[in-house]
Protein backbone atom coordinates (compact mmCIF):
# COMPACT_ATOMS: atom_id res chain seq x y z
CA UNK A 1 0.00 0.00 0.00
CA UNK A 2 2.82 2.46 0.79
CA UNK A 3 4.39 1.96 -2.42
CA UNK A 4 1.42 2.61 -4.54
CA UNK A 5 0.97 5.49 -2.43
CA UNK A 6 4.79 6.62 -3.02
CA UNK A 7 3.89 6.12 -7.20
CA UNK A 8 0.76 8.23 -6.49
CA UNK A 9 2.85 10.66 -4.91
CA UNK A 10 5.55 10.87 -7.46
CA UNK A 11 2.73 11.18 -10.46
CA UNK A 12 0.56 13.67 -8.85
CA UNK A 13 4.03 15.90 -8.67
CA UNK A 14 4.78 15.23 -12.46
CA UNK A 15 1.07 16.14 -13.14
CA UNK A 16 1.30 18.99 -10.92
CA UNK A 17 3.95 20.19 -12.81
CA UNK A 18 2.73 19.96 -16.01
CA UNK A 19 -0.24 21.39 -15.39
CA UNK A 20 0.82 24.51 -13.72
CA UNK A 21 3.46 25.52 -16.34
CA UNK A 22 1.10 27.15 -18.86
CA UNK A 23 -1.11 28.66 -16.26
CA UNK A 24 2.54 30.31 -14.67
CA UNK A 25 3.56 31.43 -18.00
CA UNK A 26 -0.33 32.88 -18.44
CA UNK A 27 0.16 34.49 -15.16
CA UNK A 28 3.65 36.63 -15.95
CA UNK A 29 1.91 37.42 -18.93
CA UNK A 30 -1.04 38.74 -17.88
CA UNK A 31 0.81 40.75 -14.36
CA UNK A 32 2.81 42.30 -17.20
CA UNK A 33 0.32 43.50 -19.38
CA UNK A 34 -1.82 45.31 -16.11
CA UNK A 35 1.69 47.05 -14.66
CA UNK A 36 1.71 48.23 -18.56
CA UNK A 37 -1.80 49.33 -18.30
CA UNK A 38 -3.57 46.52 -20.84
CA UNK A 39 -5.88 43.99 -20.53
CA UNK A 40 -3.25 41.37 -21.66
CA UNK A 41 -4.33 37.86 -22.72
CA UNK A 42 -6.54 35.51 -20.60
CA UNK A 43 -4.47 33.40 -17.62
CA UNK A 44 -5.95 30.26 -19.38
CA UNK A 45 -4.59 31.74 -23.12
CA UNK A 46 -1.32 29.41 -22.89
CA UNK A 47 -3.34 26.32 -22.76
CA UNK A 48 -5.56 27.52 -26.00
CA UNK A 49 -2.13 28.05 -27.85
CA UNK A 50 -0.66 24.59 -26.95
CA UNK A 51 -4.25 22.94 -27.71
CA UNK A 52 -4.54 24.55 -30.96
CA UNK A 53 -0.53 23.88 -32.10
CA UNK A 54 -1.47 20.57 -31.02
CA UNK A 55 -4.46 19.87 -33.49
CA UNK A 56 -2.19 21.34 -36.68
CA UNK A 57 0.21 19.22 -38.75
CA UNK A 58 3.56 19.87 -38.52
CA UNK A 59 5.60 21.39 -41.47
CA UNK A 60 9.36 20.53 -42.00
CA UNK A 61 11.71 21.50 -44.05
CA UNK A 62 13.00 19.57 -46.83
CA UNK A 63 17.00 19.28 -45.76
CA UNK A 64 15.63 18.99 -42.25
CA UNK A 65 17.20 15.20 -41.12
CA UNK A 66 15.28 13.27 -38.84
CA UNK A 67 17.12 14.82 -35.86
CA UNK A 68 15.16 17.53 -36.03
CA UNK A 69 11.92 16.10 -35.63
CA UNK A 70 13.34 14.01 -32.70
CA UNK A 71 14.46 16.99 -30.77
CA UNK A 72 11.18 18.32 -29.50
CA UNK A 73 10.23 15.20 -27.75
CA UNK A 74 14.00 14.86 -26.22
CA UNK A 75 13.86 18.34 -24.72
CA UNK A 76 10.29 17.95 -23.67
CA UNK A 77 10.97 14.86 -22.05
CA UNK A 78 14.12 16.08 -20.67
CA UNK A 79 12.85 19.34 -19.07
CA UNK A 80 9.75 17.33 -17.62
CA UNK A 81 12.17 15.52 -15.64
CA UNK A 82 14.01 17.74 -14.52
CA UNK A 83 11.53 20.05 -13.24
CA UNK A 84 9.57 16.69 -11.64
CA UNK A 85 11.99 16.22 -9.62
CA UNK A 86 12.44 19.47 -7.80
CA UNK A 87 10.49 18.81 -4.32
CA UNK A 88 7.58 21.12 -4.81
CA UNK A 89 4.96 19.92 -2.25
CA UNK A 90 6.29 17.11 -0.12
CA UNK A 91 9.99 16.21 0.52
CA UNK A 92 11.09 12.11 0.33
CA UNK A 93 9.18 11.03 -2.73
CA UNK A 94 9.64 7.92 -4.35
CA UNK A 95 12.52 9.06 -6.76
CA UNK A 96 13.89 11.91 -4.94
CA UNK A 97 17.24 10.06 -4.38
CA UNK A 98 17.65 11.18 -8.32
CA UNK A 99 16.83 14.55 -7.16
CA UNK A 100 20.45 15.85 -7.12
CA UNK A 101 21.30 19.29 -8.41
CA UNK A 102 23.94 19.04 -10.35
CA UNK A 103 22.29 15.59 -12.16
CA UNK A 104 19.11 18.02 -12.87
CA UNK A 105 21.99 20.49 -14.78
CA UNK A 106 23.67 18.36 -16.60
CA UNK A 107 20.02 17.04 -17.93
CA UNK A 108 19.48 20.66 -18.78
CA UNK A 109 22.67 21.15 -20.08
CA UNK A 110 21.85 17.69 -22.35
CA UNK A 111 17.84 19.64 -23.52
CA UNK A 112 19.70 22.82 -24.19
CA UNK A 113 22.54 20.88 -26.59
CA UNK A 114 20.19 19.42 -28.60
CA UNK A 115 18.16 22.17 -29.00
CA UNK A 116 21.06 24.08 -29.73
CA UNK A 117 21.04 21.05 -32.60
CA UNK A 118 17.66 21.56 -33.72
CA UNK A 119 18.65 25.35 -34.71
CA UNK A 120 21.23 24.22 -36.75
CA UNK A 121 19.71 21.38 -38.24
CA UNK A 122 17.63 23.53 -40.82
CA UNK A 123 20.67 25.28 -42.38
CA UNK A 124 18.68 28.84 -42.33
CA UNK A 125 20.65 31.94 -40.83
CA UNK A 126 18.17 32.71 -37.82
CA UNK A 127 18.81 29.17 -36.19
CA UNK A 128 22.30 29.34 -36.87
CA UNK A 129 22.47 32.76 -34.72
CA UNK A 130 20.07 31.75 -32.27
CA UNK A 131 22.09 28.33 -31.34
CA UNK A 132 25.60 30.26 -31.14
CA UNK A 133 24.04 32.91 -29.01
CA UNK A 134 22.16 30.17 -26.71
CA UNK A 135 25.90 28.20 -26.60
CA UNK A 136 27.24 31.70 -25.61
CA UNK A 137 25.01 32.00 -22.54
CA UNK A 138 25.23 28.67 -21.30
CA UNK A 139 28.78 28.74 -21.74
CA UNK A 140 28.47 31.37 -18.69
CA UNK A 141 25.47 30.46 -17.09
CA UNK A 142 26.78 26.82 -16.24
CA UNK A 143 29.74 27.57 -14.26
CA UNK A 144 27.67 30.79 -12.33
CA UNK A 145 25.27 27.25 -11.88
CA UNK A 146 27.85 24.62 -10.74
CA UNK A 147 29.32 27.30 -8.21
CA UNK A 148 25.92 28.56 -6.91
CA UNK A 149 25.77 24.49 -6.06
CA UNK A 150 28.92 24.69 -4.55
CA UNK A 151 28.14 27.42 -2.36
CA UNK A 152 24.78 26.10 -0.96
CA UNK A 153 26.08 22.48 -0.88
CA UNK A 154 29.03 23.44 1.32
CA UNK A 155 26.34 24.94 3.58
CA UNK A 156 23.83 22.26 3.57
CA UNK A 157 26.09 19.01 3.66
CA UNK A 158 24.44 17.75 0.29
CA UNK A 159 23.81 18.27 -3.19
CA UNK A 160 20.19 16.30 -3.11
CA UNK A 161 17.37 18.57 -2.76
CA UNK A 162 15.06 17.37 0.11
CA UNK A 163 18.06 17.23 1.88
CA UNK A 164 19.09 20.60 1.39
CA UNK A 165 15.52 22.12 1.30
CA UNK A 166 15.49 20.05 4.99
CA UNK A 167 18.48 21.51 5.86
CA UNK A 168 16.97 25.37 4.37
CA UNK A 169 14.10 24.98 6.28
CA UNK A 170 15.49 24.40 9.83
CA UNK A 171 17.19 26.63 12.29
CA UNK A 172 20.42 25.68 11.67
CA UNK A 173 20.80 27.58 8.76
CA UNK A 174 20.48 31.49 9.58
CA UNK A 175 21.14 34.53 8.56
CA UNK A 176 24.35 33.79 6.03
CA UNK A 177 25.72 36.33 3.99
CA UNK A 178 26.57 33.47 1.28
CA UNK A 179 22.99 32.52 0.47
CA UNK A 180 22.08 35.88 -0.07
CA UNK A 181 24.81 36.21 -2.73
CA UNK A 182 23.80 32.46 -4.11
CA UNK A 183 19.49 33.70 -4.39
CA UNK A 184 21.38 36.70 -6.74
CA UNK A 185 23.29 34.93 -8.78
CA UNK A 186 20.73 31.70 -9.04
CA UNK A 187 18.23 35.13 -9.80
CA UNK A 188 20.29 36.17 -12.50
CA UNK A 189 21.36 32.81 -14.25
CA UNK A 190 17.38 31.97 -14.17
CA UNK A 191 16.43 34.93 -16.22
CA UNK A 192 19.63 34.35 -18.72
CA UNK A 193 18.53 30.49 -18.87
CA UNK A 194 14.91 31.31 -19.51
CA UNK A 195 15.37 33.95 -22.31
CA UNK A 196 13.84 36.98 -19.98
CA UNK A 197 14.52 40.08 -20.33
CA UNK A 198 16.90 41.97 -20.29
CA UNK A 199 19.20 38.70 -21.81
CA UNK A 200 16.17 38.42 -24.15
CA UNK A 201 12.69 39.21 -25.07
CA UNK A 202 10.62 36.06 -25.29
CA UNK A 203 7.75 38.09 -27.17
CA UNK A 204 9.89 39.32 -29.78
CA UNK A 205 10.56 38.33 -33.20
CA UNK A 206 13.30 40.68 -34.32
CA UNK A 207 16.36 38.97 -35.71
CA UNK A 208 18.42 41.26 -33.98
CA UNK A 209 17.73 40.19 -30.68
CA UNK A 210 16.56 36.75 -31.22
CA UNK A 211 17.84 33.77 -28.90
CA UNK A 212 15.55 31.18 -28.38
CA UNK A 213 12.59 32.20 -30.85
CA UNK A 214 15.34 32.23 -33.71
CA UNK A 215 16.31 28.85 -33.03
CA UNK A 216 12.92 27.23 -33.13
CA UNK A 217 11.32 29.26 -35.55
CA UNK A 218 11.62 26.48 -38.40
CA UNK A 219 9.40 24.23 -36.00
CA UNK A 220 5.31 24.33 -36.04
CA UNK A 221 2.41 22.42 -35.24
CA UNK A 222 2.73 19.54 -32.39
CA UNK A 223 6.48 20.37 -32.83
CA UNK A 224 6.52 23.79 -31.58
CA UNK A 225 3.62 23.23 -28.80
CA UNK A 226 6.51 20.58 -27.45
CA UNK A 227 8.93 23.43 -27.18
CA UNK A 228 6.81 25.74 -26.17
CA UNK A 229 5.62 23.79 -22.98
CA UNK A 230 8.78 22.34 -22.57
CA UNK A 231 9.69 26.39 -22.02
CA UNK A 232 7.05 26.93 -19.73
CA UNK A 233 8.26 24.26 -17.81
CA UNK A 234 11.77 25.95 -17.37
CA UNK A 235 10.71 28.98 -16.03
CA UNK A 236 8.54 26.75 -13.90
CA UNK A 237 11.20 24.68 -12.52
CA UNK A 238 13.86 27.91 -12.25
CA UNK A 239 10.93 28.95 -10.20
CA UNK A 240 10.62 25.85 -8.29
CA UNK A 241 14.54 25.72 -7.36
CA UNK A 242 14.59 29.01 -6.17
CA UNK A 243 11.11 28.44 -3.67
CA UNK A 244 12.83 25.01 -2.75
CA UNK A 245 16.61 26.95 -1.46
CA UNK A 246 15.53 29.93 -0.20
CA UNK A 247 11.72 29.76 0.68
CA UNK A 248 11.04 25.62 1.13
CA UNK A 249 8.01 26.76 4.13
CA UNK A 250 5.46 24.61 3.97
CA UNK A 251 6.73 21.50 2.05
CA UNK A 252 5.23 18.49 3.73
CA UNK A 253 7.49 16.02 5.63
CA UNK A 254 8.14 12.15 3.90
CA UNK A 255 4.99 11.24 5.54
CA UNK A 256 1.31 10.14 4.67
CA UNK A 257 -0.96 12.50 5.55
CA UNK A 258 -3.48 14.60 3.70
CA UNK A 259 -3.28 17.86 5.41
CA UNK A 260 0.44 18.70 4.93
CA UNK A 261 -0.20 17.46 1.46
CA UNK A 262 -2.57 20.10 0.63
CA UNK A 263 -0.89 22.44 2.55
CA UNK A 264 2.18 21.83 0.33
CA UNK A 265 0.35 22.55 -2.70
CA UNK A 266 -1.65 25.90 -1.35
CA UNK A 267 2.16 26.63 -0.06
CA UNK A 268 3.17 26.24 -3.56
CA UNK A 269 1.17 27.30 -5.53
CA UNK A 270 1.46 30.56 -3.62
CA UNK A 271 5.19 31.01 -4.22
CA UNK A 272 4.91 30.81 -7.79
CA UNK A 273 1.65 33.31 -7.74
CA UNK A 274 4.63 35.73 -5.57
CA UNK A 275 7.72 34.68 -7.22
CA UNK A 276 6.00 35.15 -11.03
CA UNK A 277 4.34 38.66 -10.32
CA UNK A 278 7.78 39.65 -8.51
CA UNK A 279 9.39 38.35 -12.37
CA UNK A 280 6.77 40.54 -14.36
CA UNK A 281 7.26 43.84 -12.37
CA UNK A 282 10.74 43.41 -12.80
CA UNK A 283 10.43 43.00 -16.62
CA UNK A 284 8.57 45.84 -16.94
CA UNK A 285 10.93 47.79 -14.61
CA UNK A 286 14.13 47.25 -16.85
CA UNK A 287 15.18 47.33 -20.42
CA UNK A 288 16.91 44.83 -22.66
CA UNK A 289 20.87 44.90 -22.98
CA UNK A 290 22.45 44.50 -26.16
CA UNK A 291 23.92 41.03 -26.47
CA UNK A 292 27.00 42.10 -26.18
CA UNK A 293 26.65 43.33 -22.72
CA UNK A 294 25.07 39.59 -21.61
CA UNK A 295 28.49 38.19 -20.73
CA UNK A 296 28.86 41.12 -18.27
CA UNK A 297 25.50 40.01 -16.87
CA UNK A 298 26.15 36.62 -16.58
CA UNK A 299 29.72 37.40 -15.37
CA UNK A 300 28.64 39.33 -12.59
CA UNK A 301 26.32 36.01 -11.25
CA UNK A 302 29.36 34.15 -11.52
CA UNK A 303 31.58 36.24 -9.25
CA UNK A 304 28.95 36.41 -6.99
CA UNK A 305 28.80 32.87 -6.53
CA UNK A 306 32.33 32.11 -6.26
CA UNK A 307 32.12 34.99 -3.61
CA UNK A 308 29.49 33.01 -1.78
CA UNK A 309 32.01 29.68 -1.89
CA UNK A 310 35.11 31.64 -1.00
CA UNK A 311 33.11 33.15 2.41
CA UNK A 312 32.38 29.91 3.26
CA UNK A 313 35.68 28.45 3.11
CA UNK A 314 37.13 31.31 5.15
CA UNK A 315 34.32 31.70 7.70
CA UNK A 316 31.69 29.18 8.46
CA UNK A 317 29.55 31.17 10.19
CA UNK A 318 28.85 32.94 6.53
Amino acid sequence: MAVITDFALQGAQMLLVLLMAPLLTGLVRKMKARLLSRQGPPLLQPYRDLLRLMRKDAVLADNASWLFRVIPYLVFAATWVAASLVPTFRSGLLFSWTADLIAIIAVLGSARFFLALAGLDAGTSFGGIGSSREVMISSLAEPAMLMIVFAIALIAGSTQLSTMAAFMNSAEVGLRVSLGLALIALTIVAVAENARIPVDNPATHLELTMVHEAMVLEYSGRHLALIELAASLKLLLYISLIACLFAPWGISPAIIAPLPILIGVAAYIGKLTVLGALLALFETSIAKMRVFRVPEFLGAALMLALLATLLRFVSGSF
